[in-house]
């Protein structure tokens, strides 16, 4: 490790160049709600759809945002971030459920229907307080980040790393799968949790809701850039970065590096719970399906594809991907696995540095 590796590089003009696309792309987006509102004969009409869509694709770049922190400048290969985005949607989801039902003595719901359902008797004590909102968004960011700060701490001390944190990390997602299908943990078993009504007030099934989630989901897709591109670009961030490439060297200079990886990791998992918080209002249902690692897999993927440990190509993969998935699976459903498959192959032998990396070729 040089002794330059700790001091910020000058910004090129294809970092320059990246960023403006990212502000672009965000305007872009910022318009489709605006452009709903035009008459659908109209040639600039987007439809809802694409907006309803769009908002979806907008949380996953916030999940590959977090992953490309964790992988891309720390080097912590996650196969089970879709875990702490799961964790972060069923905290909204008890939050939304227990807006359903006939009002108890404090205008809330005294049980979510499933749990009448099921027979249960009172409130399981994990659900106190998820009738308040600043509560259940405080859990959206505790819960995925308690669980990464304990499995993070065990993992960087004992300096499990490579393969085998992967593994650990996948292993976590199953496991929390396995568990959260189970009627008796209180989570609505296989059905989850669905049929919301309201947010803030707010019904969910109209225009103007759908246009306010897109929207904050935007603002937070715009916050979490801005954070990490602050991070990254401090000392702490380059700290990180010469981790990633040489663990052991700067553990010798005297770094901490169990503390820089587990900040990194921790933050990581917060960000990607937050997406999990925005995404499930907008889809309307959240199940154990969201644990599946093949979830975590695929945004891997969508980290790869844009271009590994550069922010801007970790939102621009997930677009990309996403919008190649919406696509072929309804002209050709049976080829989306065999098409993913074969995309990361070819990233990975053709191009290492993702999209991103041919956008920088192209502008030398």
């Amino acid at each position: 490790m040089s002794a330059t590796t700790l001091h910020a590089p000058p910004l090129s003009r294809t970092r320059l160049g990246l960023r403006a696309l990212m502000g672009a792309a965000v305007v872009i987006l910022a318009a489709f709600p605006l452009l709903n509102m035009l008459p659908q004969d109209n040639v600039l009409h987007v439809s809802d759809f694409l907006v309803s869509v769009s908002g979806k694709w907008i949380c996953y770049a916030i999940l590959a945002l977090s992953l490309d922190l964790a992988w891309g400048y720390a080097g912590i290969l996650s196969l089970g971030h879709g875990a702490f985005f799961a964790l972060g949607g069923y905290a909204m989801g008890m939050h939304l459920m227990r807006l359903i039902g006939p009002r108890g003595v404090y205008g809330h719901p005294t049980l979510p229907d499933f749990m009448v359902f099921l027979g249960y008797q009172e409130l399981p004590w994990y659900w106190l307080g998820f009738q308040s909102f600043p509560f259940a968004m405080l859990m959206v960011l505790l819960v995925p980040g308690v669980l990464a700060l304990v499995l993070g701490w065990l993992c960087f001390r004992s300096r499990i790393t490579g393969v085998y944190l992967s593994i650990i990390t996948q292993a976590m997602t199953y496991a929390l799968m396995l568990a959260f299908f189970r009627n008796d943990m209180g989570f609505g078993g296989n059905n989850g949790f669905t049929d919301f009504k309201e947010l803030l007030g707010m019904p969910l099934n109209t225009g103007a809701a759908r246009a306010t989630l897109f929207y904050a989901s935007l603002l937070t897709l715009v916050g979490c850039y801005l954070f990490c591109l602050w991070m990254t670009g401090t000392k702490y961030g380059r700290v990180l970065t010469a981790i990633r490439d040489a663990e052991n060297r700067v553990r010798f200079l005297g770094y901490d590096t169990t503390s820089h990886k587990l900040f990194a990791f921790v933050a990581s998992a917060m960000m990607a719970g937050l997406a999990g918080a925005l995404y499930v209002p907008q889809v309307g249902i959240i199940n154990p399906g969201e644990f599946s690692p093949g979830n975590s897999i695929e945004a891997v993927i969508w980290v790869a594809v844009g271009g590994r440990g550069t922010l801007v190509g970790a939102v621009l993969g997930a677009f990309s991907v996403n919008g190649l998935k919406t696509w072929l699976t309804s002209a050709a459903p049976d080829l989306w696995l065999f098409v993913l498959g074969a995309l990361f192959v070819a990233v990975t032998l053709f191009l290492p540095k993702g999209l991103v990396g041919l956008i920088q070729g192209r502008g030398k």
